[in-house]
């Protein structure tokens, strides 16, 4: 399989604590169940505790330094390996990581490669600022899917659906939107509702966390 059949879906957003390796998880855990090769990798350098991706799949994933010249050769290299998806998290990595991916975009684009982008915000503004500044890093040259992680019962998305700010991003780059309750992301309802998985997994729509 050649690196233009591949699709890397990866996190975005800096602000720790939303669920995005949740959402990771469970993406990769519906990848298995269904039988989808799926290379998983994990460039959240900057966790090396219980909560990084690595420790949920029993230290089988690989790290990837992005802050390392060799980061780039590193992750190329995966791309040329059989799975056609590759799931990288960069967890709570902030400015560096979309420097980075600034960096390699062109020469992997210009492989085939094709890229979405995963945000997950909460009622916390934070969370929302987070993903509408990677969106402005990151413009068109990915697909979008945005998680809305309800913590609480009374969850209140407000200021992701009704800021000026978060209404220009869904209407320039119609993100897929996916709703988690209390960290729990049913893949199996969304996609037989919508069928945002199943797009996913023929590499042609976004999701991840």
């Amino acid at each position: 399989m050649t690196a233009s059949s591949k699709r890397v879906v990866f996190t975005m957003g800096g602000k720790g604590g939303v669920g995005k390796t949740g959402v990771m998880v469970a993406l990769a855990e519906w990848f298995a169940t269904n039988e989808i090769p799926v290379t998983l990798l994990d460039l959240d350098t900057e966790n090396k505790a219980r909560g990084s991706l690595k420790h949920f799949f029993n230290g089988t994933v690989t790290k990837v330094n992005i802050h390392t010249p060799a980061g780039l050769d590193g992750f190329v290299d995966h791309l040329t390996a059989v799975p056609p998806l590759s799931l990288p998290t960069w967890g709570g990595c902030r400015a560096g990581c979309a420097d980075w991916f600034e960096s390699m975009y062109e020469d992997v684009a210009a492989m085939g490669v094709r890229f979405t982008a995963v945000g997950v915000v909460t009622p916390d503004p934070a969370s929302v600022e987070s993903v509408l500044a990677w969106a402005s890093r990151l413009q068109d040259r990915v697909e979008y899917v945005v998680v809305e992680n309800a913590t609480s019962a009374l969850a209140d998305f407000t200021y992701w659906r009704s800021t000026e700010q978060a209404s220009r991003f869904r209407e320039a780059f119609s993100p897929e939107i996916l709703q988690m309750e209390f960290g729990s992301l049913n893949l199996k309802t969304q996609s037989a509702t919508r069928n945002t998985t199943g797009q996913v997994a023929d590499r042609k729509a976004i999701l991840t966390n």
